[in-house]
C-alpha cells in the first residue's frame, strides 16, 4: 500500500533539514579525516625506513621485500601503494585456497603471492568433474594463464597482480621456478605434498629472512603443523562476512524506555486502512534500516509493533503491523504464537517483500510458517503459481546410496519437512470431513513442485513462491545461483539454522545463508527476523537449550 503524500510545508521542512544539511556535515566531518590519515601512518614508517633498509634482501634477489624498492609502479595504483612504505608479506598458499576461491589471489592488497610448484600439480590433478571444487581449480588455472599472459618481462622478477584489471591490488605473483633447498624433521614424510609445501615456506623464510613470510590455508592441520616448526601460518579469511566477534543482523530492535519522551518533538501520526502510520525524527534513526521491525513493551503503556517503511535523511515513518496472533487473521489456520513469528508473516504475506531471509534453532515455525503463508497467497489470493521447494541435500550422517525414481522421488526422502508440515496444515481444515481433506490434499500437493539444486542453472521462474530451506548449506556462490532465478512476480523465501552447518569449509560467518542476510539488509524490497522461541514442543526447547 503506498503511503499518503505528505504536505507541502513538511515536505519543504523534510527536504531543507533531512537532504540539504545532512551531505554538507558529512562531507565537512570527513574532510579532516583523510589529510590526518596519511600523516598518522607515513610518519612512523618514514622513521623506521632508514634503520631497516640494511636487512633489505641483496639486489640479486628476485623478490624485494620493501615498496620503495620496486620499480615502475603503475599510475593508478600509485595511491593503494602510498600508504603501504614499510615491509610487505609474502603469502605462500596452499591448494585448498585456490579451489575455495579462485580469486584469492587478488584479495592480499599490497602484498605478494608466492605459489610452490606442488600447488600447481594438485591444481591440475583437481580439474576435472562437475564439482564446485573442479569449477574452481579450471577458473585458478584461467586466472594464472591471464596474468602470465600479461606479463611480458622475466617471470623470475615476478608477475603484476593488477594486469588483468584488478587495479585495487598492489603486490605480485612469484612461482617456484628452482628447487629450494630445506630440511624438515625426519618424522614427516618427505613425499606429501602438504610436507613439501611446508618446505617451501622454510626455504623462503631463510632467503628472506627479514621479511615475514606467511603460510595461508584451509587445513586445519596443516596450520598447526606449520605452527609446531615454528613458521606462520594463518586461515583465509576473505570468505567470510561476519568476523566471530561480529553479530548477525536480527531484523527487530527494542525500542528504548524513554522512546516517547526522546522522540516526541515532532511526531507526526495518520490512518490509512487498518495501518497506523508515524513519522518521528531522534537520535534512533541512524540505527534503523528499511524493513526492520522495531517494538516497544513497557508495563502500564501500550505495546507499539511496527515496521520502518521510509528512511529520509534524520526522519522515519513507522508502519504499524497486522496481528496474526489473532485468529481472525489466521493464515491457513495458522497463527502465530510470538512475536518474532508475527514479524516473520508480516514479511510473507505483504506482496512488495520479493525476498524474505528467516534464521532461528530448531521448532521456530519456519518451513511451517512458509508454507502456510504460500498455500494461502497460492490458493486464495492467486497471486503466484505455484510453490516451488528446494534444499541443499547435504546428509547428517552417513550416505545411503543412490535413491530410485524422477527427480521428485529421488527429493522425497530428504522433503521429510515438507510432509510433517503438510499433515499439521491438512489438520486445520475440519469442516469438510475425510474426503474434503484428502481433496484438499491432493489440490495442495498439485500446486508444490520439489526440484533439486543440481538443475537450478540456468532456469527462470516466472510468479513462483520459492522456498529453499536448510540454506545454511549452501556456500555464497550457490546463493547466488539460486537468487537470480527470480524472474518477474517471483518471492523467495530462505530458511536455516546457521548452528546446524554440515558442508565441510563452511561456518557461521562463510555460509550463504549469512551473505545474503547482510548483503540484503536495507533493500525496500527484502526482509530478514531471527526467530528467537522454540514453539515445538518443551522437549524439543529444552534439548536446544542443554545439548
Amino acid at each position: 500500500m503506498p503511503l499518503p503524500p505528505a504536505p507541502a510545508k513538511r515536505a519543504a521542512f523534510l527536504n531543507t533539514e533531512g537532504l540539504d544539511t545532512t551531505p554538507a556535515k558529512s562531507r565537512s566531518a570527513r574532510k579532516p579525516t583523510l589529510r590526518q590519515e596519511p600523516q598518522e601512518i607515513e610518519a612512523p614508517l618514514t622513521t623506521k625506513a632508514p634503520s631497516t633498509a640494511t636487512s633489505a634482501p641483496p639486489k640479486s634477489e628476485p623478490m624485494p621485500a620493501y615498496k620503495s624498492e620496486r620499480k615502475a609502479i603503475p599510475a593508478r595504483t600509485a595511491r593503494i601503494k602510498k600508504k603501504h612504505t614499510g615491509p610487505t608479506k609474502l603469502f605462500v598458499l596452499d591448494t585448498n585456497v585456490l579451489m575455495h576461491d579462485p580469486m584469492c589471489l587478488f584479495r592480499f592488497e599490497e602484498h605478494d603471492v608466492f605459489l610452490p610448484m606442488i600447488v600447481l600439480e594438485e591444481l591440475d590433478g583437481h580439474k576435472k568433474g562437475m564439482t564446485e571444487v573442479a569449477r574452481n581449480a579450471r577458473q585458478t588455472s584461467r586466472s594464472l594463464d591471464a596474468l602470465v599472459a600479461s606479463h611480458n618481462a622475466d617471470i623470475i622478477t615476478g608477475i603484476k597482480l593488477d594486469g588483468t584489471g584488478h587495479i585495487e591490488v598492489g603486490g605480485r605473483l612469484f612461482f617456484q621456478t628452482e628447487p629450494l633447498a630445506f630440511t624438515l624433521p625426519s618424522s614427516l614424510p618427505q613425499g606429501k605434498a602438504d610436507n613439501q609445501i611446508l618446505g617451501v615456506v622454510e626455504a623462503l623464510r631463510v632467503r628472506y629472512a627479514p621479511r615475514e613470510v606467511v603460510l595461508v590455508s584451509k587445513d586445519i592441520n596443516m596450520r598447526v603443523k606449520a605452527r609446531a616448526l615454528g613458521l606462520a601460518a594463518e586461515d583465509y579469511q576473505n570468505d567470510k562476512t561476519l568476523e566471530d566477534g561480529d553479530l548477525l543482523y536480527s531484523g527487530a530492535l527494542a525500542l528504548p524506555e524513554d522512546f516517547w519522551l526522546s522522540h516526541a518533538k515532532e511526531v507526526e501520526s495518520w490512518q490509512s486502512g487498518s495501518h497506523t502510520f508515524y513519522r518521528l525524527s531522534g537520535p534512533l534513526v541512524p540505527e534503523l534500516h528499511i524493513n526492520q521491525f522495531v517494538y516497544y513493551e513497557s508495563a502500564g503503556e501500550p505495546s507499539l509493533y511496527a515496521r520502518v517503511t521510509e528512511i529520509r535523511g534524520h526522519t522515519v515513518v513507522l508502519k504499524t503491523l497486522k496481528d496474526f496472533t489473532h485468529l481472525k487473521n489466521a493464515v491457513w489456520g495458522v497463527t502465530t504464537r510470538n512475536r518474532e513469528q508475527n514479524f516473520a508473516m508480516n514479511l510473507l504475506t505483504d506482496p512488495e517483500i520479493d525476498f524474505v531471509t528467516l534464521t532461528g534453532t530448531a521448532g521456530t515455525g519456519k518451513t511451517l510458517m512458509a508454507l502456510a503463508a504460500g498455500l494461502t497467497q497460492v490458493l486464495d489470493d492467486r497471486r503466484y503459481t505455484e510453490i516451488i521447494m528446494t534444499r541443499a541435500t547435504v546428509s547428517v550422517g552417513e550416505d545411503i546410496g543412490f535413491l530410485p525414481g524422477t527427480e521428485e522421488e529421488k527429493m522425497g526422502p530428504w522433503m521429510g519437512a515438507l510432509d510433517d508440515n503438510l499433515e499439521v496444515l491438512a489438520k486445520t481444515e475440519t469442516s469438510s470431513g475425510d474426503w474434503g481433506r484428502a481433496a484438499t490434499n491432493d489440490l495442495i500437493r498439485s500446486r508444490i513442485k520439489i526440484k533439486s539444486l543440481n538443475f537450478m542453472r540456468g532456469r527462470t521462474f516466472l510468479n513462483k513462491y520459492l522456498i529453499i530451506d536448510e540454506a545454511q548449506n549452501l556456500t555464497p556462490k550457490q546463493m547466488k545461483t539460486l537468487i537470480t532465478r527470480a524472474g518477474p512476480g517471483t518471492k523467495i523465501v530462505c530458511m536455516g539454522n546457521l548452528a546446524q552447518i554440515d558442508t565441510p569449509y563452511l561456518t557461521e560467518g562463510s555460509s550463504g545463508l549469512t551473505y545474503a542476510v547482510d548483503r540484503f539488509k536495507g533493500w525496500p524490497h527484502g526482509g530478514h527476523i531471527t526467530l528467537a522461541r522454540g514453539e515445538r514442543s518443551r522437549l524439543a526447547d529444552f534439548a536446544s537449550e542443554v545439548l
